[in-house]
Formats: structure tokens, C-alpha cells, sequence
């Protein structure tokens, strides 16, 4: 039986909110058909770029993720580690040159800067000399895209107090520029490889099939996709994996700033792989970083990307032996950082402890409790793209350098407000000492 059963407000609009892991399972992944969308308000005239997979909804999401899955397979990701290894090059050049200046660095920074490389090549099909440069376009459009909170937040108020006002309005969540850029930027990549016959195993290659299978052929004419759609799903591919992978890599370094034990552990780790696969990173080598598998899953759960996960019901639903039937178009929040700090299901939830994440300690936990990525259907389709990217990079990192506090580490870390997620406001700042190998 379900003992308790919350409810809160946003603004006018009241909201569901589920604490209960046996219930958020059935939500989330058991009857997720009737539970299929995320319940966003997008006003794709305002904001066409927001027209992608985590906000559209029932079958045009279904039909676009179907044409995006297939390229997040095992297969597919072991074509973008040449990719990827080109990106970690650029991270380690760039670090070197900046501790020649100082040892104390802003992790953040730097992070960034890798994670936009890595999806500029990977989402965008841009050469790496297009990225790199710090005044070239794409890095101006996407640290401007970031810097935009108060304009997300002053639409996101309007949704819940007057849709209409904020329609009317044409309130973009996104800096117009910048939003002008990106559309142009995929859309060049596209027509370049079309006319010159340039074939990849990679994302712009699929959103490429996915606009000829959905736009020029009509192959599902009761769905209306736009032009706009495709470079609205690469889009999404920059604005999860520039965000979500550098803040984790940095909180990642920061923990083990903290932990020297598990810093120097997972090190070993590292290199004893390295030496089993003669110096190559590749995927044989990743699949024997155990412990720094459940190092990031420990990341993952004190600064998770999404601090709440939406649904929406979209079929009327009775729960499971209560009185409760959840109304078609309820409106549902969970609240993903609350139970992953929940002392129920990890004691003493502040202290940074990968333990928790061996096996025989998960087996001890209902589902329903860790969801840094989402749950079920809707789960984010770059999770395991991002914890590739994220172990390759600190691997290399991590057998080169020791991380250590400073006077700049804010010890705890302070969240910045008006945030969405997990960010600090005042950087991540680290002391890098080189290891003489």
C-alpha cells in the first residue's frame, strides 16, 4: 500500500509528485504506456530548436527515437572512439598550455571546452579546427545559449502562470543568434555531405536518413515533422552532451580531489588496463574500469543532470491495489536528487562513497531510487555515449596528473542559483601536479 501520496504547485498548475520507488517503477518503466510524455510546454514557433526527442511527444517521439537508437549501439560507439581520441588530444594540449600559466585551473572551463569539441565532431560533423579556436562562432553560440538562465526561467514562470501571455510574447528559451547559428551550422554539415557523397557512422548520418525517411519521402505521413526538427535533435545532442558531461567530469575530479584513496585506486585501475591492452583505450580497455565505472555512478547520484524528471499521464491510471487513479493529462514530478540524498536508501547520503555501487550494494536497493539519466523508455539516448566520453577523458587525465585542493575549492560546493541543475557558482577550481612516469 501506498502510504503516502504528495502533491505540490507550480504556480497555478498542480503536479503529482511521486516518492514512492515501487510506484515511480510502475511510472516509469511497467506502465509507462500511459505515462509516455514528459508533459513540456514547448512553443516551437518561439523556440523550433526545442521541437526534439526529450519534448516531443507519443508517436513522433516514438519515430524519431527509433531513427536516433541505432546509433548509440555498441557497435556504432566503438566507430567514435577515433573521434573522441582526436577530442582528448585537444584536452590534454589545451591543459598543458594552461599550467604553464598556473597549476590551479577552473575544472569547468576546461571540461567545457573538451565536451563541446567532443560534440561539435560527433552531433555537428565539424572539423576539430572549427571548434577549438575560442573566438570561432560555434563556441561563442554555445556559451551563449548557457548564459541565457534568466531568460529560461522568466519563460518557464510564464508557461505555468499564462501559456497564452508567453505565446504571444514569442519568449525564446534560447538566445535567437545563437539558436540561428546552430540551425545553419547542421544545416551546412548536411548539404556538404550530401553533395560530396561523405557517408559516416555517426549522429549527423542518422538525423541525415531520419530527414529523408520523415521529410522528404513522408514515410509516416500522420506525423508532421519540420525541417527544423532534425537540426533540433542535433541541437539536443550539444545541450545534453555539453552540460551534463562536463559538470560530471569536474564534480568527478573534485570528489577525488577530496578522496585521495579512491583517486590513487581508481589510478591503478587505469593503468593496469593500459598495460593489459598495451597502451590502447579502447573498448576492451574500458570494460576493465569496474571501479571507475562505480565512481561516476556515485558522481551521478550526488550531482545528478536532472534535479526533477517529468511525466505527464496521458491515459487515465488506477494504481495497483489503492484508491488512487491518476487523470489523464495529471501532471507528475520526480523528484530525482531528493531520493538519490534520501538517508533510506543511502546512509549518510553527503559523504562521496562508490561502495554504494558494487553490485551486492545495489542488490540491497528497490528500483526506483537512482535515476541520473532518467528511467525506462525515455531513458537519455547519449547515456552511455557520455560515460564513454567521460571515462576515456579522465582516464588520460587521471595517469598524468594528481588533482588536488587549493585555496579556490570551495569546500563544500555552493549551487548556483537559478539553476536547473547541479552547478556550482563559483567554479570548480583544482591544482594539478603532474606525475613523472
Amino acid at each position: 500500500m501506498y502510504k503516502y501520496k504528495w502533491g505540490i504547485y507550480k504556480m497555478k498548475r498542480p503536479t503529482l509528485m511521486l516518492r514512492v520507488p515501487d510506484l515511480i517503477t510502475k511510472v516509469l518503466i511497467k506502465d509507462f504506456s500511459h505515462f509516455t510524455d514528459r508533459g513540456m510546454a514547448v512553443d516551437i514557433d518561439a523556440t523550433p530548436l526545442s521541437n526534439h526527442v526529450f519534448a516531443t511527444k507519443e508517436q513522433k517521439w516514438k519515430i524519431m527515437r527509433s531513427k536516433l537508437s541505432p546509433i548509440f549501439t555498441s557497435s556504432q560507439l566503438k566507430n567514435m572512439h577515433d573521434q573522441i581520441k582526436e577530442c582528448i588530444d585537444q584536452l590534454m594540449k589545451n591543459l598543458a598550455m594552461n599550467l604553464i600559466q598556473s597549476d590551479v585551473l577552473e575544472v569547468r572551463d576546461i571540461m567545457g571546452d573538451y565536451s563541446t569539441v567532443v560534440i561539435g565532431t560527433c552531433a555537428f560533423g565539424l572539423q576539430l579546427n572549427a571548434i577549438v579556436d575560442k573566438d570561432s562562432p560555434f563556441r561563442k553560440a554555445g556559451h551563449a545559449v548557457f548564459a541565457s538562465t534568466y531568460r529560461f526561467v522568466i519563460g518557464d514562470i510564464l508557461t505555468y502562470i499564462s501559456p497564452s501571455l508567453r505565446k504571444m510574447l514569442k519568449i525564446s528559451d534560447f538566445p535567437p543568434a545563437a539558436s540561428d547559428f546552430f540551425k545553419s551550422s547542421f544545416n551546412q554539415t548536411m548539404d556538404y555531405r550530401t553533395k560530396n557523397n561523405i557517408v559516416r557512422n555517426d549522429l549527423v548520418q542518422a538525423l541525415m536518413q531520419a530527414r529523408q525517411d520523415l521529410i522528404v519521402n513522408k514515410l509516416t505521413p500522420s506525423v508532421n515533422n519540420r525541417e527544423t526538427d532534425i537540426a533540433a535533435n542535433a541541437f539536443l545532442m550539444f545541450l545534453a552532451g555539453f552540460e551534463a558531461v562536463s559538470t560530471t567530469m569536474s564534480y568527478c575530479l573534485y570528489e577525488l580531489t577530496l578522496k585521495k584513496h579512491i583517486q590513487d585506486r581508481v589510478r591503478d585501475e587505469i593503468l593496469t588496463a593500459k598495460s593489459k591492452y598495451n597502451g590502447e583505450f579502447n573498448n576492451e580497455f574500458l570494460t576493465e574500469l569496474t571501479y571507475f565505472e562505480i565512481i561516476i555512478s556515485e558522481t551521478l547520484r550526488m550531482y545528478p543532470p536532472l534535479s526533477v524528471i517529468g511525466r505527464e499521464a496521458t491515459e487515465s491510471y488506477k494504481v495497483p491495489g489503492e484508491d488512487l487513479v491518476i487523470e489523464k493529462g495529471t501532471k507528475i514530478a520526480i523528484p530525482a536528487y531528493s531520493l538519490h540524498m534520501d538517508p533510506m536508501y543511502y546512509p549518510d547520503p553527503i559523504t562521496f562513497n562508490p561502495e554504494r555501487f558494487t553490485p551486492e550494494e545495489k542488490a540491497k536497493r528497490p528500483s526506483g531510487v537512482y535515476m541520473p539519466f532518467g528511467e525506462g523508455p525515455r531513458i537519455c539516448l547519449g547515456k552511455r555515449f557520455g560515460e564513454m566520453e567521460m571515462k576515456l577523458a579522465l582516464s588520460k587525465l587521471l595517469i598524468k596528473y594528481q588533482v588536488e585542493p587549493c585555496e579556490k575549492t570551495d569546500i563544500p560546493i555552493k549551487p548556483k542559483k537559478l539553476s536547473f541543475n547541479t552547478i556550482p557558482e563559483n567554479g570548480i577550481w583544482l591544482r594539478f601536479k603532474r606525475i613523472e612516469s
